[in-house]
């Protein structure tokens, strides 16, 4: 197979996009023979049909199908190039990639990264959410600048990085004013039978939980489990259940979800953990982030 011709997957890519050859070749102020001509050529070097008749038009083969998926990206990115080199004249913005994971409470995930768009570079922030283990990946083959969990790097994980811990907070057990008032007692007596909206298996807090549940022969009422925190709090809003959060925000989640505090856990702690590649850090955000985390949020 000889090299892939830009300028022929291009005129594909426009023929596909504007529903015809003599579609396309009106955008391309190009005649509709040296459209075909160029179409006949991609055909040939892929050594597949991508086109076939269909009626009076044309529709995709499988083959066209795919080479589609991969034209889309590469001239959609083409695009978003062209629209950052020329509507950015105080400069272009450094990307800022950072995997949250899951079990990271959404408020702590914004309060830990809002102090790096203070940096005098423009930024674009990219966030993807997911499970630890699939973001140390994207972190260990550089398409994450950063990764903010909720436990250290796991030790069977073969991934070369390196733990920064940001801070740590107590918990408060928290619930709707009316499931509070319903649940008599000193705290944290008052948990006994009550419902209770757990975290997923996979949170670092969990067995530590469940632990101090056990200490204090405390039964609750599991209702229900999530591996989201935003859904456990849209179920926590609800009065579903009571559920613990960070110390350092319970008066945040509190305003924004109509939440009373039912009582505070000193003696459990929840840690937060930036992972990058660097053992000492230089990316600007990633600096800007792990200081403002230590220096305020935890401090």
């Amino acid at each position: 197979m000889s090299g892939l011709n830009y300028k022929h997957l291009y005129y594909f890519w426009m023929v596909v996009k504007h529903g015809g050859v003599l579609r396309a070749g009106e955008q391309l102020h190009v005649t509709p023979q040296a459209i075909s001509g160029q179409l006949k050529l991609l055909e040939e070097a892929m050594g597949t049909a991508l086109l076939r008749k269909r009626g009076r038009g044309l529709e995709l083969t499988e083959s066209g199908r795919l080479a589609l998926s991969y034209a889309d990206e590469i001239f959609h990115l083409g695009e978003e190039l062209q629209d950052v080199l020329q509507n950015h004249p105080d400069g272009i913005p450094q990307q800022f990639r950072v995997g949250i994971g899951d079990m990271v409470p959404k408020t702590v995930a914004y309060h830990l990264l809002q102090p790096a768009f203070h940096s005098p570079q423009a930024l674009r922030l990219i966030c993807r959410e997911g499970q630890l283990i699939q973001l140390l990946g994207d972190l260990a083959t550089h398409q994450l600048d950063l990764v903010i969990a909720d436990r250290p790097l796991p030790p069977e994980s073969n991934v070369r990085a390196f733990n920064h811990l940001l801070g740590e907070s107590s918990l408060c057990i928290v619930g709707t004013p009316s499931l509070c008032a319903q649940l008599s007692g000193d705290f944290p007596h008052n948990l006994q039978q009550a419902p209770f909206l757990m975290p997923g298996a996979d949170a670092a807090i969990r067995p530590r939980l469940q632990g101090w549940l056990e200490r204090h022969r405390l039964r609750v009422r599991v209702v229900a489990e999530f591996d989201d925190g935003a859904l456990l709090k849209a179920f926590g809003k609800a009065g579903m259940g009571c559920f613990a959060v960070p110390t350092i925000l319970a008066d945040e989640i509190c305003h924004e979800y109509q939440l009373a505090i039912l009582g505070r856990i000193d003696e459990l702690t929840e840690q937060f953990y930036a992972i990058s590649v660097e053992r000492r850090l230089t990316h600007p955000a990633v600096l800007a982030v792990t200081q403002q985390a230590r220096a305020s949020l935890f401090a």
